[in-house]
Order: C-alpha cells, then sequence, then structure tokens
C-alpha cells in the first residue's frame, strides 16, 4: 500500500475517533501495525491531530471569537472561559513536556493500547452507573459558564493520564466533568475545547522539533498534509454528530466497543497477526 493511502486511511481514523472517548493515539498505533505504516519517531501520529483541532476551531468559530471579545472587553464571563481552559490544559502540557520521550519509548504499543482500551471501558460503564451522572439533567447546549474552577482542576488532572496511549484524552476529560457534575453535552464540548491548547500545542511543538527530518516519515511532507486535511473533514463530522448523541444518550456504547476492541487486540496479538 503507498504511504499517500496509507496517511488517508489513518487520517479518517483520527478525524472519527479524536473526540469520541475511544482513545484516536490508541486507534492510530493499532491501525499503523495493521496496515504496516512506519510512523518514524511517531511524528505523523502527534501532527495528523493539528486537522482535528482545526475541526474544532472552525465549528466552534463563532463561539471562540466572541470569547476572544469578550475577554478584550473585560467580560468576566470570557474571563473565567479563558482561566478554567488554561488551568485545564496545563496538567496533560506538564506531563507531557517532562515524559514525552519515555512515553513514546515504552507506552506506544498495542499491547499498552489493548490494556488501557479495556481498563478506560470499565471506568466509563462505572461512571455511568454512578447515581449523579444517571440524574444530571440533559442539555442540547453546552453550559460552559458554569464550569468552576474547582471542575477544571479535577477534568485537568483527569486529562493528563491521557498521556498514555488507548486512554483518550476525550475520554479522560469527559470522565473528570461527569465526576465534577457537568451533564454529558457541557464535559464533551470543553473536552473539544481543551484539545485546542492541548493537542495543538503539541502538533505544533512536535512538527518544529522534526522539521529538519520530515523527509524521513514514511511519505513525508505529502502524506502528512493528506492526513491532516482529512482528519479535519471527518473530525468535522464527528464533533456534530457526538454532540447530538450526547444529548439523549449515555456513554455506555462506547464502554462496549472500548472493552471488545481491547479485547480483539489481544486476540491479534496472541495469535501473532500483529506485534
Amino acid at each position: 500500500m503507498i504511504p499517500e493511502v496509507q496517511a488517508v486511511l489513518l487520517g479518517v481514523v483520527e478525524g472519527l475517533t479524536e473526540f469520541l472517548p475511544v482513545s484516536s493515539t490508541g486507534h492510530l498505533i493499532v491501525a499503523e501495525r495493521l496496515i504496516g505504516y512506519q510512523d518514524t519517531g511517531k511524528v505523523f501520529t502527534i501532527v495528523v491531530q493539528l486537522g482535528a483541532i482545526l475541526a474544532v476551531v472552525w465549528f466552534y468559530g463563532r463561539q471562540l471569537w466572541d470569547k476572544v471579545s469578550g475577554l478584550l472587553r473585560g467580560r468576566p464571563t470570557a474571563r473565567r472561559f479563558w482561566l478554567h481552559l488554561i488551568v485545564a490544559s496545563l496538567p496533560a502540557a506538564l506531563v507531557g513536556l517532562l515524559f514525552e520521550q519515555a512515553i513514546k519509548a515504552a507506552l506506544f504499543s498495542p499491547l499498552t493500547v489493548a490494556i488501557t482500551l479495556i481498563l478506560g471501558g470499565v471506568i466509563l460503564w462505572w461512571v455511568e452507573t454512578l447515581p449523579q451522572v444517571r440524574a444530571s439533567a440533559q442539555t442540547t447546549l453546552p453550559e460552559l459558564d458554569s464550569i468552576t474552577l474547582k471542575q477544571a482542576v479535577v477534568i485537568g488532572v483527569a486529562q493528563a493520564v491521557a498521556v498514555i496511549p488507548g486512554v483518550s484524552r476525550s475520554g479522560a476529560s469527559i470522565v473528570g466533568g461527569l465526576l465534577t457534575g457537568l451533564n454529558r453535552v457541557t464535559a464533551t464540548a470543553f473536552s473539544f475545547f481543551m484539545g485546542i491548547p492541548v493537542l495543538g500545542g503539541a502538533g505544533l511543538y512536535s512538527l518544529y522539533k522534526a522539521r529538519d527530518t520530515l523527509g524521513s516519515v514514511t511519505g513525508g511532507s505529502t502524506a502528512l498534509g493528506l492526513g491532516t486535511l482529512v482528519a479535519f473533514i471527518t473530525a468535522l463530522l464527528s464533533i456534530s454528530w457526538l454532540l447530538r448523541y450526547v444529548s439523549a444518550h449515555s456513554f455506555k456504547g462506547f464502554a462496549i466497543y472500548r472493552v471488545g476492541l481491547g479485547l480483539f487486540v489481544l486476540l491479534l496479538l496472541a495469535l501473532g497477526v500483529m506485534q
């Protein structure tokens, strides 16, 4: 399979899974092994996420502009929003900077992904059984201005765990939000916004570090560009669908999917189909 086709397929995987609580990085690691794509230095996996982040900026462009203009005008709700977003993003950024190389070297493997998919699925199911989560009021519009500083801190700490492949950044932050009392739509939307500084920063940083070695990535800059573009398009579709879905459903379906996929990956490893 030529690298450009592989990049398109991986872009679809990234865009569809980035904002679902199923771990896009875990899916990319497994997909790369299955189709034989060599992600030199794990650059493709990180950089292609920029496409998904651009989708969030596009989808929430009006709201983001409103928050920016509100900040410039000194609006208290806008100041709180940006403060909470920064606070929630710091733990993952610090953990990523401190342990990036160690995590890539030791944990970027299908076995790690399988284990964390299963454990994350069990946790997600457990959270959905809690009385306060089941009884939380549902809405079709996120209530971002209702988020408190304490909730932002808890969500940020939860998101930091997602530096481990297979945990899912969106899944961890959504779980953190649900545990602090947010409804599903608000927790999901806030996880979208949190991805802008965390994934955007990680993608740009990885792109900068690899600026002299992009040619060594399978398919080079062409593959990176294709993967990023496809991720942008598919992420737009995924964001819109997920917000509609969680306004009327729980996350239990994703929990079942995570456990099932994790067991399937373990089976492939046991059969020697994947290493």
